[in-house]
């Protein structure tokens, strides 16, 4: 070979390794390019993106579109061996994990169906456990697959909202997300993050929460991803202040509101805060609620992320964070601040204005109303009627603790007790009991613990106390579910000829405490029903092995307080 070819195909690899590995984007290390493929065989297009902000979470992997088609083939990203097996009740749905020899393992969920072989290990273990929702590990080699070698089909299963593929890439031994598009499956994106806006945060007072001063700013955008103030003017501030970002990144002009990939915040060309969605870990995936800023989501619902971290927030995203964050200026000269934000192909846009500290600017106070909670220690409640144990770690930050109570509700058998605000949010549960009044010992093991805002919460009667544990805030009493669930046949009756029919439908639904479980039998033998609890869908597809003649068929029905629905009849086949 020549040199100069060498040479040239030297640098063609190069280029591509620099392409795909892309210098303008911040990455803790090198991922192996070429290595995985495109699951479908379809042109990558995405409906949501790694590291998008959703209402309880960080999304995990990247949403490829299926043509809004359900029973689009999958193949595998790249060889190596199915570790796990799925099916869940919400969620992911019908799901396959793929471990790579390479480090890695991805992950399809929300399939419609496995391969054949899935299919019936899968089906093989729903009946020894006698259970629909089953999630099982597999051992390496009893499932081996090539790259490209088909999986399943593309679905809408458990908490999809439409068909598409949800698809990630994992680090085998932490099983931490990483974002698929550093591994070279990229989507066509040629256009700049959008930002919407900022919001200024007054930090003098220690508490942060919904009374903290907030102040929202326009900007204007520039051309060519340059951005300002729609104002122009210094943004006064007076001591500790923070600052937060709405910005979001679509792939064509119209296109879906996708997730940034990196938010640098500068003052004076220092960095203050650097967030990369580059990982997650599931661990603290939830801990979204304490990353935006929650109170503006619940009252406007806009994502506004913060650049400042609270004190009890486990989150990994933050790369770099000078002093949490928290901004206070020494002097009274004017600075500047710029935010640069970057899509995962580099795309970028930016944002620049200036601050001034201004003894004339007087920021409003949030004094504390309540008992203050430290978000350090375990914190508790308790007054006549009601308990509230707060554990260590489940607080963001320091609370301002209120509670209240007012009257009872009709059909209750508590007062209402107001606890906490439902301004704030907590990244892990605590436990509430409320002690009931004049509830009938008949209907104890009936009671539990609904919210005004939320209907039912769940708990359980115990010691002359109803208790459950739950991560919100809010105006809670005892209430009695004594009402079983209905069961609607869709397409079946009793003695009915079934022979043309390759399975039987029903709807079935709670009126409160919700669905806990469901088994079906034919002739007394044990069968599996399929459910999509989105639209209340139940089903049992007829096996091969049910002899044609007359059967008996029973579904039972119970909901969290062990009300129980039967639906019997005979039918043939």
């Amino acid at each position: 070979m020549k040199k100069s070819t060498l040479t040239l195909i030297t640098t063609l690899m190069l280029g591509l390794t620099t392409q795909a590995q892309n210098p303008n984007i911040i990455t803790s290390k090198t991922y192996p390019q070429g290595y995985f493929r495109n699951p479908l065989n379809i042109a990558q297009d995405a409906s949501g993106t790694f590291g998008e902000l959703r209402s309880t979470h960080f999304h995990a992997g990247d949403d490829y579109r299926t043509q809004q088609r359900i029973g689009l083939p999958l193949h595998a990203a790249a060889e190596g061996y199915v570790s796990r097996l799925r099916v869940q009740i919400g969620g992911g749905g019908n799901s396959v994990y793929i471990t790579h020899p390479n480090g890695y393992t991805t992950v399809y969920l929300h399939m419609d169906s496995f391969n054949s072989t899935l299919t019936n290990i899968m089906k093989a273990e729903q009946y020894k456990q006698k259970r629909f929702d089953v999630d099982m590990e597999l051992k390496e080699g009893q499932v081996k697959l090539t790259k490209g070698q088909f999986i399943g089909n593309a679905g809408n299963t458990g908490g999809s909202a439409g068909p598409h593929l949800h698809f990630e890439i994992r680090d085998t031994k932490t099983q931490r997300p990483q974002n698929p598009q550093l591994f070279g499956l990229k989507f066509t994106d040629n256009f700049n993050p959008t930002i919407n806006g900022i919001t200024v945060y007054d930090l003098q007072d220690p508490l942060f929460n919904e009374g903290t001063p907030r102040r929202p700013q326009a900007v204007k955008a520039l051309g060519s991803g340059r951005y300002t103030l729609a104002s122009g003017a210094v943004i006064p501030v007076n001591g500790k202040f923070g600052l937060g970002i709405n910005t979001i990144d679509r792939h064509r002009a119209g296109g879906f509101q996708n997730g940034v990939y990196s938010i640098e915040l500068f003052l004076d060309g220092k960095a203050i805060s650097t967030v990369l969605f580059e990982e997650l870990d599931f661990n603290s995936s939830s801990a979204i609620h304490g990353y935006i800023d929650f109170a503006t989501f619940k009252r406007t619902k806009a994502k506004v992320q913060k650049s400042f971290k609270d004190p009890g927030n486990p989150i990994n995203i933050f790369k770099h964070l000078d002093n949490q964050g928290i901004i206070e200026l020494k002097d009274d000269q004017v600075h500047d601040v710029k935010y640069v934000v970057k899509d995962v192909r580099g795309n970028c846009s930016e944002l620049n204005f200036k601050v001034q500290n201004r003894s004339s600017y007087q920021p409003k106070v949030n004094p504390a109303k309540g008992e203050l909670f430290a978000y350090n220690k375990d914190n508790k409640y308790t007054v006549d009627f009601i308990q509230v144990d707060i554990p260590e770690g489940a607080l963001y930050s320091d609370l301002d603790f209120n509670y209240s109570q007012s009257a009872q509700r009709p059909n209750s058998y508590s007062q209402v007790h107001h606890v906490g605000s439902t301004m704030v949010p907590l990244f892990s549960t605590y436990k509430l009991s409320i002690k009931p009044t004049n509830l009938p010992p008949h209907l104890e093991s009936k009671a539990l613990i609904a919210s005004v805002q939320n209907g039912s919460v769940g708990g359980k009667f115990e010691k002359d106390w109803v208790t459950v544990n739950t991560k919100v805030f809010g105006s809670f009493y005892i209430v009695v579910d004594t009402i079983a669930p209905t069961i609607t046949p869709r397409n079946f009756s009793p003695g009915k000829n079934v022979a043309a029919q390759s399975k039987i439908d029903f709807t079935i639904a709670d009126n409160f405490s919700g669905i806990q479980s469901f088994n079906a039998y034919i002739d007394d033998q044990w069968v599996l029903m399929e459910y999509d609890s989105k639209n209340r869908h139940l089903w049992h597809r007829f096996e091969p092995s049910l002899s044609k003649g007359q059967h008996r068929f029973k579904l039972v029905v119970k909901d969290w307080k062990d009300n129980e629905k039967v639906y019997e009849a005979n039918f043939t086949r």
